[in-house]
């Protein structure tokens, strides 16, 4: 599903037009996306959360230039589903 056919969707079900709804799920993504460069995680009950994995650093290779390369430490977003949403989906339940 794409951004597009979620504002259509939620439109469709709201009565609310396009156009606004495209802001608020684009001021979500931002507000998100602005947390956890910002170091926050983001808790949704019943949905889920956006968290910020660390990565160790780590030795890894080039394997065309016959080297080894030290990876650094960083931090990667990732997203945590609740309980709730893991098992609707194994059971495919909607919502």
């Amino acid at each position: 599903m794409t951004k597009a056919e979620i504002v259509a969707e939620i439109a469709n079900k709201t009565g609310i037009e396009k156009v606004a709804v495209q802001a608020v799920v684009e001021s979500f993504m931002d507000t998100v996306k602005n947390s956890m460069v910002n170091g926050e995680n983001v808790y949704l009950r019943g949905f889920g959360s956006f968290i910020i994995k660390e990565r160790a650093e780590k030795t890894g290779r080039n394997i065309s230039k016959n080297t080894t390369i030290i990876i650094p430490a960083h931090n990667i977003p990732a997203f945590k589903p609740a309980k709730t949403f893991v098992n609707a989906v194994k059971d495919n339940v909607k919502l």
